[in-house]
C-alpha cells in the first residue's frame, strides 16, 4: 500500500454516498494523508450499499429506552447485518462483556471473492430479517433497478 500526501481539494471522488459524508469534513487547503491500494470492483461496492440502503429504508424497528423511542442508525444496521452474515469478531470490554464487532469491508482488507461471499450472505440476512416478503429474485431485480439509476 502506498501513502500519499495531498492538499484539498484534489480530484477526489467518493465511491459511495456514505464515503461522500466523510469527505465533507475536509476544507480547501487541508493537508491529508491517503493510503492508496488497488480496489475491488467499485460498481459491486455500490451495489452492496444499494442493497444496504434499500434494506435500511424498509427496516422498521420499534424500541424504547427509558421511555423514549430509540431511532435507527445506518452504521449500526450495516454492522449488525455484516455480523449476522458471518463477518464479525468477538471482542471484550473493560467490564469483561463480550460482544461482536463487524469486520472491515474496506477495499484494502477484503478482496473480490470475500466481498462476493459477504454480499450473498448479507442478502440472506436481509431476506430473513428485514425483507421477509421478498424472494431472492425480487430483491435482485430491485437492486438492479436501483443500480440502473446510479
Amino acid at each position: 500500500m502506498t501513502k500519499l500526501m495531498c492538499v484539498a481539494p484534489s480530484t477526489f471522488r467518493a465511491a459511495t454516498p456514505y464515503d461522500q459524508e466523510d469527505l465533507k469534513r475536509f476544507k480547501v487547503g487541508d493537508v491529508m494523508e491517503a493510503k492508496v491500494s488497488k480496489t475491488r470492483n467499485p460498481r459491486f461496492h455500490r451495489k452492496f450499499f444499494a442493497l444496504l440502503n434499500f434494506a435500511y429504508d424498509h427496516f422498521d424497528p420499534y424500541a424504547e429506552y427509558k421511555g423514549e423511542q430509540v431511532m435507527k442508525n445506518f452504521e449500526r444496521f450495516r454492522e449488525d447485518v455484516t455480523i449476522l452474515a458471518g463477518y464479525g469478531d468477538p471482542v471484550v470490554n473493560l467490564r469483561g462483556d463480550v460482544r461482536m464487532v463487524a469486520r472491515s469491508i474496506s477495499f484494502a482488507s477484503m478482496g473480490d471473492d470475500d466481498f462476493e461471499k459477504l454480499y450473498s450472505n448479507v442478502i440472506d440476512v436481509v431476506l430473513s430479517r428485514v425483507l421477509t416478503n421478498y424472494t431472492r429474485d425480487d430483491l435482485d431485480n430491485v437492486i438492479d433497478q436501483l443500480m440502473s439509476y446510479a
